[in-house]
């Protein structure tokens, strides 16, 4: 099961798909979005990045920050993001440190769970049951932000 709302997010500093190093603590003061996903280019984990893409005009008007996080190599990552033009980083986590972090390591893939991070560095929801393809825009609507 994953780590519960109401506790501290666990911090990270990795690569995201271009290189660049993304720590949690740099979003201070910001609402973070952090989506675990199976694997890149597959059917659902494809829908679920989509939505986000097609609602991310709608995160940043809200000063929202959305980072998808899976086991993928940085190489993947960037064809799986030029494929279909995902406009948000996509955090590079082989080893599963991340993933292990916030409870979602699967066997060597991250379980398709979504943690929303309050300003203050706090899990504030957590969603372990979702529908890929309307996933970003039921995040909206349930933090009435």
């Amino acid at each position: 099961m994953a780590i519960a709302a109401g506790i501290t997010a666990p911090n990270f500093t990795a690569q995201d798909d271009t290189g660049n190093t993304v720590s949690l603590s740099a979003f201070e003061g910001q609402t973070v979005v952090i989506y675990f996903y199976p694997k890149d280019d597959t059917p659902g984990c494809t829908k679920q990045a989509c939505s986000f893409r097609d609602a991310y005009s709608e995160y940043q008007d809200k000063d929202i920050v959305v980072l998808g996080v899976s086991m993928d190599d940085e190489t993947s990552h960037q064809a799986f993001k030029d494929k279909f033009n995902l406009p948000f980083p996509l955090i590079v986590d082989t080893d599963g440190t991340i993933a292990r972090a916030y409870e979602v390591e699967g066997g060597g893939y991250a379980k398709r769970v979504t943690f929303v991070i309050d300003g203050k560095g706090v899990v504030t929801k957590v969603y372990e049951s979702i529908n890929t393809e309307t996933h970003a825009t039921d995040i909206l609507s349930d933090l009435d932000l």
